[in-house]
C-alpha cells in the first residue's frame, strides 16, 4: 500500500545504542499523540488477547550527523512540517515538563539535537531529508 505521507524519525549517528533507542521511542510517541488519526485499530489474536493499537503506516528511521539534523530541522521548520524534537539535554531530566523545560530554554537555532520526528506529506519531506540513510 502507498501512502501520500510519510512519517520519518532522524537520530544523530553519534549516539549510544541504548540513546538511538530511546530517542527513536519517545519521537515515536510524539506523532502518535500529535496525529490520533495516523494510529489504527487494536490487535487481537486468536485467544482473544488484545493488544495495543500502532500506526497504519510505516515509520521510517533515518541517521545524520548533527549538522544533517539542523538542516532538517530548519527545512521543516520553515515549511511549517509537524515535528518533534529530542535534544542532548532530555538525557539528564527524568520527566516530562523538565524536558519542555530543557527545550524551552534554547533558541531554534542552538538546539543541540539528537532526534527529529516529521510528519509530511511524502514528497516534500523526502527533499528535506534528501542524502540521509536509512538507521542500518
Amino acid at each position: 500500500m502507498r501512502f501520500d505521507t510519510k512519517i520519518a524519525i532522524v537520530v544523530r549517528d553519534d549516539l549510544a545504542a541504548w540513546q538511538r533507542m530511546n530517542v527513536t521511542a519517545f519521537l515515536a510517541g510524539a506523532v502518535a499523540a500529535g496525529h490520533p488519526d495516523l494510529i489504527g485499530e487494536p490487535y487481537e489474536n486468536a485467544s482473544g488477547d488484545r493488544y495495543l493499537p500502532m500506526f497504519r503506516q510505516p515509520v521510517l528511521v533515518y541517521a545524520g550527523t548533527a549538522e544533517d539534523l539542523a538542516r532538517v530541522h530548519a527545512r521543516a521548520l520553515a515549511r511549517g512540517t509537524s515535528m518533534a524534537v529530542y535534544i542532548e539535554d532530555m538525557f539528564k531530566t527524568g520527566n516530562d515538563a523538565d524536558n519542555r523545560a530543557t527545550v524551552r530554554a534554547v533558541a531554534a537555532e542552538e538546539m543541540p539535537l539528537v532526534g527529529l520526528a516529521l510528519y509530511e506529506k511524502k514528497n516534500p519531506l523526502d527533499k528535506m531529508l534528501k542524502g540521509l540513510p536509512l538507521h542500518p
